[in-house]
């Protein structure tokens, strides 16, 4: 795998990241963003969880961010730290890394916030929130979140939803990055299958953040899947790890 992340296969992987974008929403030139990628995903002490890599389209991903050297980066309900422990790479001793669980996800944050504590990552600080959903002790460049914005509607709706995406842009630099990866539902369904397929409509998603005052950039169609009907719940065996998702990409007004 990290002979795939390298050289022109690199560059390949980043002409194709992006999709309707507006205008870069990164202080990285695309150039600055591959070879750090490419480092963070060639890492030796993360060889535990590169086989994963491709699946996720990790460097395409991750190029569309526009993340780099010494950025501050949000990984917002990070579960077992796959991105967290990439991010660590990237951004470099010059950089950190805020691994958060909101205070709604204290018990299963617990073992997250655990488990990376043990790896000892010097520019990784993993925590669990006392109250409200994002917080840093500094502002950060990106906040990125995988999977999990429908959940945060599970638990409160678009209330819920208003708050986090205040708080992310209370916690961004001006000219930060906002990073939404979930599983799509069908066209015109809103929040009506968060809690049942585990699904959320991209639009909806897109209204939501632009209302707390956001630009949209862009996004990536590396994660779609058009033989996903939509119709499953995301753990099924037979759409698990392969359901069509959307990647957006939003910026807090200078």
């Amino acid at each position: 795998m990290r002979g795939i992340l390298t050289g022109l296969a690199v560059t390949a992987l980043v002409a194709t990241a992006a999709v309707a974008a507006v205008e870069p929403a990164s202080k990285h030139s695309a150039k600055e963003t591959q070879r750090a990628v490419a480092a963070g995903l060639a890492n030796p002490a993360r060889a535990d969880q590169a086989g994963d890599d491709a699946r996720r389209k990790a460097a395409e991903v991750l190029a569309f961010s526009g993340v780099g050297p010494g950025d501050e980066v949000l990984d917002l309900i990070p579960g077992g730290g796959y991105w967290t422990r990439i991010f660590s790479g990237v951004v470099g001793k010059a950089g950190h890394v805020y691994a958060i669980w909101p205070a709604a996800s204290a018990q299963s944050g617990a073992k997250g916030e655990a488990a990376l504590d043990a790896l000892h990552l010097a520019n990784v600080t993993a925590k669990v929130l006392a109250s409200g959903i994002v917080a840093a002790s500094e502002p950060v460049d990106i906040v990125w979140t995988v999977q999990n914005y429908h959940d945060v509607a599970n638990r409160g709706g678009e209330v819920a939803l208003d708050q986090l995406n205040a708080e992310v842009l209370k916690a961004l630099k001006p000219g930060g990055t906002y990073i939404v990866i979930d599983h799509a539902d069908a066209a015109g369904t809103g929040l009506s299958g968060t809690s049942t397929t585990h699904r959320i409509d991209p639009a909806a998603v897109k209204a939501e953040v632009v209302k707390a005052g956001f630009e949209f950039v862009g996004e990536s169609d590396v994660l779609r899947n058009p033989a996903d009907d939509h119709s499953g719940k995301v753990f099924d065996p037979a759409i698990r790890g392969h359901t069509d998702q959307f990647v957006y990409k939003f910026r807090k007004p200078r």
